[in-house]
């Protein structure tokens, strides 16, 4: 069943142990104001250390996905308090970005529509990304006399090459779903009538994965990025070490079914984590 946040401005189904999440401004074509800033750090908190929930889905309701930043809430009206008001719609904003990319739960972007802007700050944030092929993505803020900011940059030459994301944020102009997976920004398009079947397809991959595993990875990946190979090999000794510590019986359940049971093999599959050794 769906249910939405305090303010209703984001809604949220569990199914399967895949929470899916949709902004739900389908009237503003999802733009993110501080109301739904916070309602999604409020949903966020109900859902990360939620037992029922494995994998979670970040959506647009109606025929975008966020179209960013709302002008008028959050850039007029917030400056029209003043530094205190800008700075907090900032921390709103930013601080449920920065908690998607450390999420407990692997997470994943389905983008059904438009993602401009403000909305390639959570499409960072999310692990995955998976977009239908006539989606529009765009920094259009040069269009109307900024620069793209909020992270969109760095998100833009984190995920693109150079001359592609110089083009894109200079011109403005928009590029599509399968555009986007060309260019890094996506990991896949295909046709929307299919896209929910592929997200629900990968999302079930990640359920059958150890999910200790599974988040020790994810935060290797966008740690290691940052470091020299050295720091990178010692980083991901202690880390996979933490991992044991805490789920060591998950790893040595993994390597019995492989060498005792001869039930699975590593490189073409993953091992049944429904088991516990007896």
């Amino acid at each position: 069943m769906t249910q939405t946040s305090s303010n209703g401005v984001v809604a949220y189904e569990i199914v399967d142990r895949i929470a899916w999440v949709s902004f739900n401004r389908p009237d503003k074509r999802n733009a993110m104001s501080p109301t739904l800033n916070r309602d999604m750090m409020e949903v966020l908190d109900l859902l990360e250390f939620h037992e029922d929930v494995g994998v979670l889905v970040l959506t647009g309701e109606g025929s975008a996905w966020t179209a960013g930043m709302d002008l008028k809430e959050y850039f007029r009206e917030t400056e029209a308090k003043g530094l205190a008001g800008t700075r907090k719609a900032q921390s709103e904003s930013y601080g449920w970005w920065a908690r998607l990319r450390w999420y407990q739960k692997p997470t994943i972007a389905m983008v059904n529509g438009w993602c401009f802007g403000g909305g390639y700050g959570p499409l960072f944030g999310c692990d995955l990304a998976f977009a239908a092929e006539d989606a529009k993505f765009g920094l259009s803020e040069i269009n109307w006399g900024i620069l793209p900011g909020g992270g969109a940059t760095k998100v833009a030459t984190e995920l693109m090459p150079l001359r592609k994301a110089m083009y894109h944020a200079m011109t403005g102009e928009n590029i599509s779903g399968t555009t986007a997976a060309e260019w890094g920004l996506v990991n896949e398009a295909v046709p929307l009538e299919r896209l929910k079947d592929r997200v629900t397809e990968v999302a079930h991959v990640l359920l059958a994965k150890n999910p200790v595993a599974l988040k020790a990875t994810k935060d290797a990946v966008r740690r290691v990025g940052e470091m020299t190979y050295d720091n990178a090999q010692d980083y991901l000794i202690r880390a996979q070490e933490a991992a044991n510590s805490f789920d060591g019986e998950g790893r040595k359940e993994g390597i019995r079914q492989f060498i005792d049971e001869k039930s699975y093999k590593p490189g073409l599959g993953t091992y049944d984590t429904s088991k516990t050794q007896g």
